[in-house]
Order: structure tokens, then C-alpha cells, then sequence
């Protein structure tokens, strides 16, 4: 297999995460380049990265470079993406690609200009269950849906400083749900309505955040779906799924780094959940970067992409208008939102 070169922009805890799955464990990938303002240059070299910079215009120059994995501050991510199709690269971009529709609907058009991939990461759609979830809902084993669950709760609340710049819980960690919900219940989602509070840290009220939230989902396809978040969950990251439907229902409980358990008069005992998203979804992790190398070396479309951020993006902005106007909103009236906007 030749190898496909790609740079980093943007070498935090999630480029880190990703530059070391990219040279470790997927097979085809050299990690060529790794662009950030604060280059960690021992961390570089322990991985075998060649080239550390702080200049993005040196890894989108470098005609060796085939794709980019774009993990930079998410104000940047949509402006970033169109140096890179401008430059002729590929790319993987974390997710959210922008707060609002319109830099998305700008980067969707750089990249179909430019004839280049985007792959956004929604790193769920690559889990082991969730795949699995989501096959047999296809199928037709659980019948019509009528009901989509999502629980998504974090074990530590974020440093204030990451709340202020990273767009509001809705935009940030909600997003990844609510493209859940359109993964599993294969429809669009066409009205919400959201309550949030602060009932964690008054710090993040303060800082214009809330870290509790419940959302209720209206679909194109008449089902409805809850999502609930919190930003702190003491007993671990809580990852919970379920769709029910006329035939019966799928679900994925949490999962747990062994299946050891224990039972006594004192009581029944597992493990305890995973501490971190990084370690819930290592392997989704993985398989998101492989599968988007392997649609750049086949020439074939990526599974999760720009349209897709950009529907989660508008759901996003329509929970947020709805906690604030206190009322459910429909996405093709909602603020910012351009009514038959693009879907997949």
C-alpha cells in the first residue's frame, strides 16, 4: 500500500491524539508535518514527524502533502478548510466546522470547487455499537421508530477558558448528538425544543454557558427523540443509546474498559465507565481517520461530511434559540438558519 503524506494543523490534546493514531495504527498513513503556535518539538520527534512549524501556509505549500487533519480552535476550522481545498488537500476536520451556516455552506463550496474531500468528526458514526445499532434499524428489525434516546455526560467539567471560546455546550458537545440522532433515525431533524441550567459550576453561567441540558426532537419522519447533557458526570462518562420502535428497540449501554463484575451480600459491582471520550471511543477514533485516507486513495465520497455538519449546526442553533425564547423552533424558521438547507 503507498503511503499517503499528512500534516496537523493544530497540535492540542485532540491533534496529538490524532497524529499518533495516524502513525501508529493506521496502516498508509505518514505524518509528515505538524503546523501549531505552540510546537511541542519533543513530542514531534518521539512520533517521527519531520517537519514542526508554526506556519499553516508551510504544510498547505508542501506539494507532498496529500490531506490535512484540521484540529485547530473551532473559530478557525472553516477558514482553515478553505486554505486547504485552495491548496488542493484533503481533509479531516473535527468538529464543529463553524457556529453558525453560512461559513459552513462558504467551506462546502471551497471544497466542491476545489474537487477535494471533507470529512467532519462525528467520530460516534465509526463505534463498533453505533454501526451495529444503526444496520439494524436499517434493516427493519426494530420496525417503525417511534423514540431515539441519547445520554451524553461528561465525568469533569471543561476549564473555563475552552467554555468561553468553544462556541456554548450546544455547538460543542451536543452537536455531537444530535448528529447521532439523525444517524440512527435516518431522518432529518425538523423541530426542537431545549431547557437548559447551571447547576455545576456558576462559573460557566457566568462565562455565558449553561452544563445541563434536556432536548426534545421532532423528525422528518414524524419519530421524536431526548436527548439529556451534563458536564459532569462523578462516576464517569456516561455514553447511553437507544431507538424503539413498533417491533421492539436497540440500545447500547456503557461500556467499560473490562467486563469484570463481582456479587456478594454487599451487592453487585463492575467497572467503573471510561474517564474520557478518548478513551470511550478509541476505537472510532481510529477507524474515522482510516476510512477517510482510504476514500482519498479510492477517489470515493466520505460517509460523514460538510452537509452533515452543517444540518447539526443548524440544530444546534435552533436549540439555542429555543432555550432562549423559551419555545420550540423549527429549523427552517429558526435564526441564521436558511430554510432547505443542504441535507446528505
Amino acid at each position: 500500500m503507498n503511503s499517503t503524506a499528512v500534516g496537523i494543523i493544530g497540535a492540542g490534546r485532540i491533534g496529538k491524539m490524532h497524529a499518533e493514531n495516524l502513525v501508529h495504527l493506521v496502516p498508509g498513513a505518514m505524518v509528515k508535518a505538524v503546523a501549531s503556535p505552540h510546537v511541542d518539538r519533543d513530542w514531534a520527534e518521539e512520533h517521527g514527524i519531520a517537519v514542526c512549524t508554526t506556519s499553516n501556509e508551510e504544510v498547505f505549500g508542501d506539494p507532498e502533502i496529500q490531506a490535512v487533519v484540521v484540529t485547530a480552535p473551532s473559530g478557525l476550522h472553516a477558514e482553515l478548510i478553505c486554505q486547504a481545498a485552495e491548496a488542493g488537500k484533503h481533509i479531516f476536520c473535527e468538529k464543529p466546522v463553524a457556529f453558525e451556516p453560512g461559513p459552513i455552506e462558504k467551506a462546502l463550496a471551497a471544497v466542491e470547487a476545489a474537487g477535494v474531500q471533507l470529512q467532519v468528526g462525528f467520530n460516534r458514526r465509526f463505534d463498533p455499537g453505533l454501526q451495529k445499532m444503526s444496520t439494524l434499524v436499517q434493516r427493519g428489525d426494530i420496525g417503525e421508530i417511534q423514540i431515539l434516546k441519547v445520554t451524553n455526560r461528561d465525568p469533569k467539567a471543561p476549564p473555563i477558558d475552552f467554555v468561553k471560546r468553544s462556541g456554548g455546550l450546544f455547538f460543542d458537545f451536543t452537536i455531537h448528538d444530535l448528529d447521532t440522532v439523525r444517524f440512527l433515525g435516518q431522518s432529518e431533524i425538523v423541530e426542537v425544543y431545549a431547557v437548559g441550567a447551571v447547576l455545576i459550576d456558576p462559573e460557566i453561567g457566568a462565562a455565558g454557558d449553561i452544563d445541563t441540558a434536556v432536548i426534545s426532537l421532532r423528525l422528518a419522519s414524524g419519530a421524536l427523540a431526548v436527548i439529556d447533557n451534563s458536564r459532569q458526570a462523578v462516576y464517569g462518562y456516561d455514553q447511553r443509546f437507544e431507538v424503539f420502535g413498533s417491533s421492539g428497540n436497540v440500545f447500547v449501554e456503557n461500556t467499560r474498559s473490562t467486563t469484570l463484575g463481582s456479587s456478594s451480600t454487599a451487592g453487585v459491582f463492575v467497572e467503573n465507565t471510561y474517564d474520557s471520550f478518548v478513551t470511550r471511543y478509541r476505537e472510532a477514533f481510529v477507524a474515522e481517520v482510516a476510512d477517510f485516507l482510504r476514500c482519498v486513495r479510492d477517489g470515493v465520497d466520505v460517509s460523514v461530511g460538510a452537509s452533515d455538519a452543517l444540518e447539526a449546526v443548524r440544530a444546534a442553533g435552533a436549540a439555542r434559540q429555543s432555550m432562549a425564547e423559551h419555545r420550540p423552533v423549527r429549523l427552517d424558521e429558526a435564526a441564521g438558519n436558511a430554510a432547505g438547507g443542504r441535507t446528505r
